[in-house]
């Protein structure tokens, strides 16, 4: 079960340890994009390449999609990145239902793990396998494998490192279940609830920069945010008209200075760089809006910036 590309990767690495997958569910296909065409998830494409048996439900509790998921005697099932399911389906196999968590559960339980680890400026994040019970992201862990987070790395490559990493570990999971050699560890075990971080769902209001924030803050968030949904600043011109500009890419450069927070500095060529506290956040990739992504020289040459233009 599962919709992304990060789930393609899973149920590939499943088949190709020659595990039986009786099925694939999926989210219904809907319009996307400016001419709004029927797009089909990535599982779904992928379950067609492969000639996969392919269910799409639109309700989860819906009878004939119990009808449906019973009838494929599932022994297991395997969730990545999907929805959250009722009772009657994840209780449904006689081995359970598991998920993959792009996290060291309990910590960042919730819709963002690997954009709030970075926006936290955690060091070590990690993967997690766990029993899907009625609270979201609580049930038993099975196994959880710890990855090293870059000082510059964006949520986009951590999701892909994660991606590889996870599907590894829902190989091991799964081959590990189907030999009876589980050990289950509780979650409430491990730490008290005032201590875990969690990782809500992301909002505009979570994603606007705050240009009195410190150094590593706001290079932390601009990087937890890319390549989606994108960190974004007002850029507000002499004549107060105001440009939304989003950022996906920047360096941090530690030192002290006696600018204002949010003072723009930039040759009108090559570099563009915002004074805050602590030193100064260098763009280097950024997207005004109705425009596409581009490198900051690439804006400099279209875009009529000079020091007057403020945050």
């Amino acid at each position: 079960m599962g919709t992304p590309d990060f789930a393609v990767e899973s149920l590939n690495a499943l088949l190709k340890n020659n595990f039986n997958v009786v099925g694939v569910i999926t989210a219904p296909d809907k319009p996307a994009g400016r001419g709004m065409k029927i797009q089909y998830s990535a599982v779904k494409e992928y379950a067609l390449k492969n000639n996969l048996n392919l269910l799409q439900p639109e309700k989860l509790k819906s009878p004939e999609f119990i009808y449906s998921l019973k009838a494929l005697l599932p022994d297991l099932q395997v969730v990545v990145a999907f929805r959250m399911l009722p009772e009657i389906v994840w209780n449904m196999p006689r081995f359970g239902t598991f998920n993959l968590h792009a996290s060291l559960l309990p910590h960042y339980r919730g819709a963002a793990p690997i954009n709030w680890a970075i926006i936290n400026g955690e060091k070590e994040t990690g993967i997690t396998t766990f029993f899907i019970n009625q609270n979201i992201d609580t049930g038993d862990i099975i196994f959880s494998e710890k990855v090293s987070i870059g000082d510059d790395e964006t949520a986009g490559e951590l999701h892909d490192r994660l991606m590889t990493t996870g599907a590894e570990l829902v190989v091991k999971t799964v081959k590990t279940i189907s030999e009876g050699n589980l050990k289950i560890q509780k979650q409430e075990l491990i730490l008290s609830a005032e201590n875990i971080k969690s990782a809500p769902k992301l909002f505009k209001e979570n994603c606007k920069i705050n240009w009195n924030q410190d150094l590593d803050s706001i290079h932390n968030l601009i990087r937890g945010l890319s390549p989606y949904p994108a960190a974004f600043t007002e850029l507000v011109s002499p004549e107060n008209k105001t440009f939304l500009l989003k950022i996906f890419k920047c360096s941090k450069e530690k030192t002290n200075h006696d600018f204002s927070n949010g003072k723009i500095l930039t040759d009108h060529k090559v570099f563009f760089k915002i004074a805050v506290k602590g030193g100064f956040i260098s763009l280097l990739q950024v997207q005004l809006e109705g425009r596409k992504k581009m490198s900051v020289s690439e804006f400099l040459r279209g875009f009529h910036l000079n020091e007057e233009w403020k945050f």
